[in-house]
């Protein structure tokens, strides 16, 4: 592999707009100490408008001076993960921000004490309407404040965390999953990482060991496992409970401005469609010419090997896929490419995976690891998603409203996604290759709709036991992620040690996450069809969307984009897309 000092320049990002050298990083850090004293000015005095608002526009300014730098420094360290230089210069950051954060944490607790009078006064007040969303919020939130000392003594017990811990160290670092063989008789060290290699073999019996080594070993484990998460479930319902939240589902939701109704409609719906998921197994049985469809099989790759692509032509490509959204939209992913918003290649030591990350002012940033296979096309794809999501809610929105809710964050990147598969299946002359191509969507839809769904029901059902104080084990875990393997999976054939699989899911360890990927692909679904078949006002309600940023309750902003999840034809409009692609998928298996 390449060092980093091998890439050509035009392939790496130009962080320039944010910080020019290390010489200016630590000249603008120097720069930053002078505000802990200008904050901690403040101490006592958060009780009237005029001091509040000055707070804000000095909370303001020191934002626009350290994150850009912040984000340089970051963006430099995922560079070169070895670089000690930058590992230095990284932790000198990372004290003065600890050290900051701890001297003025008051400050964000003297906020959330106001008395309502003040707040309804501030909200009213026409020069605070840039913080509307952030005192609604502190509003919102002071029914299920607790006193000032007992926020204080919560506030220093971030040691609970060590749960999550006690999971990634075993599963990442203890474990020892063994070796799998294939076929023919060749050997392999399975691990973590390399597991969905195996996975999606097109060699039956190395998928299936792979299945049983990874699962079983954590099953071997189990006691401990269990214990481990049943006492991050108690942690997560005792919060909710002494913050007067009905459950620890409802405080997830209060918390991220969700309709209960929300997550109610998803379970039902997607458990209404699950012959969508059933004819995807029948077909890819089909395919795969097997007599028995078994759950180790669900992930084999269909087709011949990957064709390649430049990074130039994956641009290309991309560009083409998404000119139904626009020539603003085109335009700025060639500004990504000719500006060089984007890392492209990996190097030695650089961070693996991809990612954008930006910051209100500046031009989006996107981390690729680009080796030239159809799945690094899509990834690009994905996270330019999120860049232009980030692009057109800071060019539209105020610095305060700009950033956009977690609930809202992978519809844009899915959306690109979509737009791509369908680009590629339209431009597709091969059979072979628009079979892979629908292979790859079920995949996805699969995964993120049907999978990520079943999981929501997983933390639900194991949420809810302890808050009717009925006993959990490690026996009643195992059955409860089983028996939903039945329904989800109909007649595929399960293996025993599935029954232990919810215990290596790291997302269990956030609770009521996994839900949220399930809603946003349908979201992504419903925008990308309107938008393919020319409706009426599809790209403009889009473009309302990617502008919003957090200026509206997420729900809301989806409604304006005529994307209701609460009252809408959402769900269904995106699973008759599913099926009218099921079907032309299955036509070209006759």
């Amino acid at each position: 592999m390449k060092k980093r000092n091998q890439i050509d320049e035009k392939f790496k990002w130009d962080l320039s707009p944010l910080c020019k050298s290390e010489k200016e990083f630590l000249e603008r850090l120097e720069n930053l100490k002078p505000y802990l004293e200008k904050f901690k000015a403040f101490i006592g005095k958060l009780n009237t408008k005029e001091n509040i608002w000055k707070f804000l526009q000095l909370d303001y300014e020191f934002d626009m001076k350290a994150v850009p730098i912040a984000l340089y420094i970051q963006l430099r360290g995922d560079e070169e993960l070895s670089n000690d230089r930058i590992n230095e210069l990284n932790e000198r950051l990372s004290q003065f921000f600890s050290d900051f954060s701890y001297q003025t944490s008051f400050l964000q607790t003297e906020l959330h004490k106001l008395p309502d009078s003040l707040l309804n006064d501030i909200l009213k007040d026409e020069k605070f309407k840039d913080y509307s969303r952030y005192f609604q919020s502190i509003k919102r939130h002071k029914k299920h404040n607790l006193s000032k000392e007992e926020e204080k003594f919560l506030s220093g017990m971030d040691f609970l965390d060590g749960y999550s811990s006690n999971m990634r160290n075993m599963s990442d670092v203890d474990f020892d999953y063994g070796q799998v063989t294939d076929s023919k008789g060749k050997k392999y060290t399975l691990t973590q990482s390399n597991f969905a290699s195996f996975a999606r073999s097109k060699d039956r019996k190395l998928r299936e060991m792979a299945f049983k080594n990874l699962n079983g070993t954590f099953g071997k484990f189990i006691n401990t496992l269990s214990s481990n998460y049943i006492s991050e479930v108690k942690l997560n319902c005792y919060f909710a409970k002494i913050r007067k939240y009905p459950s620890a589902l409802e405080s997830a939701l209060y918390n991220e401005e969700i309709n209960g109704k929300v997550y109610d409609r998803l379970i039902e719906q997607v458990e209404a469609n699950l012959n969508v998921l059933f004819s995807y197994f029948k077909i890819k049985k089909k395919l795969l010419n097997l007599k028995d469809f078994y759950i180790y099989d669900h992930m084999a790759t269909l087709g011949k090997s990957e064709k390649k692509y430049t990074y130039d032509q994956a641009m290309t490509l991309i560009v083409s896929a998404l000119s139904p959204l626009g020539e603003e939209y085109v335009s700025l992913l060639r500004r990504a490419k000719n500006e060089r918003w984007i890392d492209v290649y990996p190097n030695k030591d650089k961070r693996s995976g991809a990612y954008q990350t930006s910051f209100y002012g500046y031009n989006p940033y996107v981390l690729a690891n680009f080796e030239g296979t159809l799945d690094d096309v899509f990834t690009l794809a994905h996270e330019l998603g999120h860049a232009m999501h980030s692009y057109f809610s800071d060019k539209t929105q105020v610095y305060q409203k700009s950033d956009y809710p977690i609930f809202l964050a992978e519809i844009a990147s899915t959306t690109n996604e979509m737009l791509l598969l369908n680009y590629l299946l339209k431009s597709s002359k091969s059979k072979d290759e628009k079979i892979a191509l629908y292979n790859k969507l079920f995949d996805e839809v699969k995964g993120t709709i049907f999978r990520q769904t079943m999981f929501a029901r997983f933390e639900e059902i194991v949420h809810a036991t302890i808050e009717k104080k009925e006993p959990l084990t490690k026996d009643i875990l195992c059955n409860i992620y089983y028996d939903l393997n039945k329904k989800y999976f109909g007649k595929v054939k399960l293996i025993p040690e599935i029954k232990y699989e919810w215990a290596r899911i790291p997302h269990f360890f956030t609770a009521f996450y996994v839900y949220k990927y399930a809603t946003g692909m349908i979201c992504a679904i419903n925008f990308a069809s309107k938008i393919l078949k020319g409706e009426e006002g599809a790209v403009e309600n889009y473009y309302k969307f990617l502008s919003a940023g957090g200026s509206r309750p997420p729900l809301e902003t989806l409604k304006i984009a005529d994307c209701d999840l609460l009252d809408g034809d959402v769900f269904e409009t995106s699973f008759t897309y599913l099926k009218e692609n099921l079907k032309k998928w299955k036509s070209l298996t006759r």
